[in-house]
């Protein structure tokens, strides 16, 4: 495992940050008070994609009965983590996550040896590599079987190409090799908004990895050729909403959707 480097901010500990949490580092804090300064919507747009996330995963355990979850680029631990929304609806649930970052993984280690994480597991492997991490999760869940591939605000690190073929390059193995009676969740940033696409842009020049805001367009080719689950794919605050902790924001700059493939 690479060592934490501490010296350039990082996404994934930033949004930690912006959801009040404790892992994270003082160049972190720093970038992300400076993103907050141009686009404070960044806030509101992590507590709205933790609960987005909640409702996708207790919607595929609770009403689709899906017992499997391949949650790619999960970033930090937080509350109400895939596993624990799945275990809640069905104990037997199985997570496996997918980062390879050194700092999630560490965490993931400590999650992973605490109890009531016996459906748990964890694959170490990059985003760009669809074909290890498809070998890796074979050993770990039953393709035969439903599998929920989630892509949670990851797909904005894929850079942008000519008709975004590298996106699909990657996102188009996995989806092929889910069975029927799978879904495709995801959500991601989007060029929405000018003062997002500025705050976007001065992260990217700071040395961290870039990260790309896609249109909904963009991000709605790539559940093409699954059934759309409604709403289809929409502002995530909008998707199946419900009751929450705070007020949800009059508009969210990162799109969501469900679909499923037949």
């Amino acid at each position: 495992m690479s060592e934490i480097d501490t010296s350039i901010p990082h996404s994934a500990r930033i949004w930690n940050y912006w959801m009040d949490g404790k892992d994270n580092y003082p160049v972190d804090r720093e970038a992300g008070d400076q993103f907050a300064a141009i686009y404070p919507g960044i806030i509101d747009m992590a507590r709205t994609s933790r609960y987005f996330i909640m409702r996708v995963v207790r919607y595929l355990a609770e009403e689709q009965g899906v017992r499997q979850f391949l949650d790619i680029g999960t970033g930090l631990p937080s509350h109400d983590n895939t596993h624990e929304v799945a275990q809640r609806v069905a104990p037997e649930a199985r997570t496996v996550y997918v980062d390879n970052d050194p700092l999630v993984l560490a965490h993931a280690h400590a999650l992973l040896t605490s109890k009531n994480t016996g459906g748990t597991d964890y694959i170490d492997a990059d985003l760009h590599d669809p074909g290890s991490i498809l070998e890796a999760a074979r050993t770990k869940l039953d393709f035969t079987r439903p599998v929920a591939l989630m892509l949670m605000g990851v797909l904005g690190h894929i850079r942008i190409t000519e008709d975004d073929e590298l996106v699909r390059s990657i996102v188009e193995p996995l989806k092929d090799a889910l069975p029927a009676g799978s879904f495709l969740s995801l959500y991601d940033g989007t060029n929405t908004n000018p003062a997002y696409v500025e705050a976007t842009r001065i992260y990217n020049e700071g040395g961290s990895v870039p990260y790309q805001l896609r249109s909904p367009a963009q991000l709605d080719r790539l559940l093409d050729g699954f059934e759309s689950v409604p709403p289809g794919l929409v502002e995530i605050q909008l998707w199946r909403p419900e009751p929450s902790p705070f007020e949800s924001p009059n508009q969210s700059d990162a799109w969501g959707g469900v679909a499923k493939k037949n």
